[in-house]
């Protein structure tokens, strides 16, 4: 494996772990603000969801700064 795939595969974990952090949160103080568990379910999905979509978005921004 190169050193490259690796640095790949450990961005990849780092991002899905903070996603899962993220979400985790959410769901958490949405427990906290009363939400029932299929609301608070909801917000953690969609803080998921926002958090991989704005990882990939400055991901693809410094790529397109970088060349």
């Amino acid at each position: 494996m190169s050193v490259r795939t690796a640095v790949i595969f450990f961005g990849f974990a780092l991002a899905t772990l903070l996603a899962v952090l993220v979400s985790g949160a959410a769901g958490y103080l949405a427990r906290r603000d009363q939400a029932t568990y299929p609301q608070a379910l909801t917000r953690a999905a969609v803080a998921f969801a926002a958090t991989l979509t704005l990882i990939a978005t400055l991901v693809t921004a410094v790529k397109a700064i970088s060349n």
